[in-house]
């Protein structure tokens, strides 16, 4: 499937995260400007949805990516508020549990991947195994090429196996980040979001861009690449994402299935 989108990441690229621009706003001079495309196409999304759900030939796995305060929440509910929650799942991936870390790092996100005639959203994922242990350095750069090398023929045999991958990568600055944590420092109501990982792990914030932009130039493929996406505006974040998933549900050219009863013959 040919993807067409400023924010695709291309297969064997050299990615500098400096070089994409996070508060990039498009054609879109502001907020108010931009709510009627996303409008739309929160309501393609609806019907897409529908048809990927009873044709039940095909799935969908959505996954979200970014340093925290990125909004990869607010992108769930904005863009995923009006789909029919029976066909859509969501998993957030958090710190391993003791169970899982007996399996390989694979085995929660296998377990956890949509099946056909659904959506399936990952909240951070199989990406966090090769992502923070390795700031962190427990775990070398030959085993986490080893790792992504893995989840390559993961993504593949998924693919193969009718599940559509798009990864996005939710794109802000840190001063922006500054902004969002101060923001719920200022707001009793969202003190409950802040954690103190929140605030140690900007220290990292260098080499976590640097692990960031190896992943996205060895794990960008044709059948499960990512886009880089300006995050920065919370409500253009919304608009670039919900623009790739219509284009690309579009392109997977959904069907309802046949009646399984001769509708000529029902009557009233």
């Amino acid at each position: 499937m040919k993807i067409h989108s400023h924010y695709l990441v291309p297969a064997h690229g050299k990615v500098r995260l400096k070089q994409y621009k996070t508060a990039e706003t498009g054609s879109f001079k502001d907020e108010k400007d931009a709510a009627d495309t996303l409008a739309k196409n929160l309501k393609k999304l609806d019907k897409l949805q529908e048809v990927l759900y009873a044709g039940g030939q095909q799935g969908l796995l959505i996954v979200l990516q970014g340093m925290d305060t990125a909004g990869k929440d607010g992108t769930i509910r904005h863009i995923f508020s009006g789909v029919n929650p029976q066909g859509c799942d969501v998993t957030p991936f958090k710190v391993p549990t003791p169970l899982e870390v007996k399996h390989d790092f694979l085995w929660r996100c296998h377990n956890a991947v949509p099946p056909r005639g659904m959506i399936g959203i990952f909240n951070r994922s199989h990406y966090e195994d090769v992502l923070s242990p390795r700031v962190h350095g427990l775990l070398s750069d030959k085993d986490a090429h080893r790792h992504m090398d893995e989840i390559n023929d993961f993504e593949t045999m998924l693919a193969g196996n009718g599940i559509t991958i798009l990864k996005f990568f939710l794109n802000i600055s840190k001063e922006e980040q500054k902004a969002r944590l101060q923001a719920r420092i200022d707001d009793k109501d969202k003190g409950w979001k802040l954690s103190a990982s929140d605030f140690a792990e900007r220290a990292f914030w260098d080499k976590y861009q640097a692990s960031y932009e190896d992943i996205f130039s060895r794990t960008s493929k044709k059948d499960a690449p990512w886009f880089i996406i300006p995050a920065d505006n919370k409500w253009y974040r919304n608009v670039a994402i919900s623009s790739i998933l219509v284009d690309v549900m579009e392109r997977m050219k959904l069907k309802y299935p046949a009646a399984t009863v001769d509708v000529s013959k029902l009557k009233l």
